[in-house]
């Protein structure tokens, strides 16, 4: 999908303002729901993802199985709130020993685990809103002593809810994010937990 266009500072996935926030997204929503929220914490439009089952209440990005994202940007960024329930997420990428393997991190891990093709780790949100912040070419360098390429496919699962989810070239500290970048309110950081 972005392989061969310029990718700049940040490439957004999903912004919850936007007039379509999950066009490019596939959603599966089975006893639970998919849909856009006003927060009541901050006030502002959301995606909202809840379900029973957290594997059956997903939206992955792109929506077409038979694409992928190509992008090369290395840091994932998600701007979600903790529903102080199951939530979790995985990236599909690419590396340079040309494997793909999936990311998977989650609340209800209690320890990493790295197997052939799969990697999953724990992370900790503080209640209410977090920004999580997640390397995938650190990430990949440590789990599988292998060079990150690019993101292939993303996909949240429930329970959450998110504002914003971006990629960028690197970190930048809140003071120099473009103000559509930041919660207004109760913003909290979260690193994955490794």
């Amino acid at each position: 999908m972005f392989k061969n266009t310029p990718q700049y500072a940040f490439l957004t996935l999903l912004y919850s303002d936007w007039l379509k926030p999950l066009y490019i997204w596939r959603h599966e929503g089975i006893n639970g729901h998919i849909k856009r929220v006003v927060d009541e914490d901050c006030e502002l439009n959301t995606i909202e993802i809840i379900g029973q089952n957290v594997k059956k209440n997903s939206i992955t990005c792109p929506s077409d199985p038979k694409l992928s994202l190509g992008i090369k940007h290395h840091h994932l960024v998600m701007i979600v709130k903790n529903l102080g329930t199951y939530f979790g997420f995985e990236v599909l990428i690419l590396d340079s020993v040309n494997e793909m393997r999936y990311l998977r991190v989650s609340n209800f891990e209690s320890n990493s685990r790295v197997r052939p093709l799969i990697c999953s780790t724990p992370v900790r949100l503080q209640p209410g809103w977090n920004q999580i912040e997640f390397n995938l070419a650190d990430y990949t360098r440590r789990a599988y002593g292998t060079k990150y390429v690019e993101a292939l496919r993303v996909q949240v699962h429930a329970n959450c809810r998110i504002r914003r989810i971006y990629f960028s070239s690197q970190l930048y500290p809140n003071e120099e994010l473009p103000a559509e970048f930041k919660l207004v309110k109760q913003k909290v950081s979260s690193r994955i937990v490794s």
